[in-house]
C-alpha cells in the first residue's frame, strides 16, 4: 500500500482524506484499503522520510497536505522497476500500469516485461498443477469437491492466460518501433 500511497502522492500533493478519496475513486479498482490502513500507511511513511508535510493548516480540522521527498521518488522507482513479489500478482501488476505513466518513457517497457514474466511463471506452476492433478485418485464421496476445486485451478489458468495475452498485446503497442 505503501507504494501506490508514494504514486498517487507523485500526481499531486494531497491530503490524507484526498488520499482516501483517491483510493475510491481509482485505486479501488485493483487495490482495496480501509481509510485506517491508509493512515497508518502515511504515519509510517512520514517517519521514513519517504514522504513530508507540504503545508499544515493550524485550527480546525488541522488539514495536513504531504508530499513525496527525493527518498521517496527513488523508493517509487525501485518498486516500480523491481520484481514483483507477494502471491497477489493481478493487485502488483495492475498498481504498476496505474502508475506506469509516472515512469521514464524509456523505463515504461522494462516495467511490463517484468510484469509478463511474472505471468508466465504462475502459469507455469499452475499448469503443472494442473497436470499433476491428472494423476491423482480422487477419494469415495469427495467428487463433487474435487470438480469444483479443479474448477477453480481451471478460472486462475484462464485469468493468467487472459492477462499473458493483455500484457503482450500491451507491450506490442507501446513497444518502440525498431529501425
Amino acid at each position: 500500500m505503501a507504494h501506490v500511497i508514494l504514486g498517487l502522492l507523485l500526481i499531486t500533493p494531497q491530503t490524507y482524506y484526498g488520499l482516501v478519496k483517491g483510493f475510491e475513486a481509482g485505486v479501488a479498482l485493483f487495490y482495496s484499503a480501509s481509510s485506517g490502513s491508509i493512515k497508518r500507511a502515511l504515519d509510517k511513511l512520514l517517519a521514513e522520510g519517504l514522504i513530508e508535510l507540504a503545508s499544515a493548516e493550524t485550527g480546525g480540522r488541522g488539514k495536513k497536505m504531504y508530499r513525496v521527498t527525493d527518498a521517496g521518488r527513488e523508493e517509487f522507482r525501485r518498486w516500480m522497476t523491481g520484481e514483483l513479489v507477494g502471491s497477489d500478482l493481478e493487485s502488483a501488476a495492475l498498481s504498476r500500469l496505474y502508475f506506469l505513466g509516472l515512469m521514464d518513457p524509456s523505463e515504461r517497457v522494462p516495467v511490463l516485461r517484468r510484469i509478463e514474466a511474472r505471468v508466465e511463471s504462475d502459469l507455469a506452476r499452475f499448469s503443472q498443477l494442473d497436470e499433476r492433478l491428472d494423476t491423482v485418485d480422487v477419494p469415495d464421496g469427495l467428487g463433487d469437491v474435487a470438480a469444483h476445486q479443479r474448477a477453480t485451478l481451471d478460472y486462475g489458468i484462464a485469468s493468467l492466460q487472459f492477462a499473458l495475452s493483455w500484457f503482450r498485446d500491451y507491450i506490442a503497442h507501446h513497444e518502440p518501433a525498431s529501425e
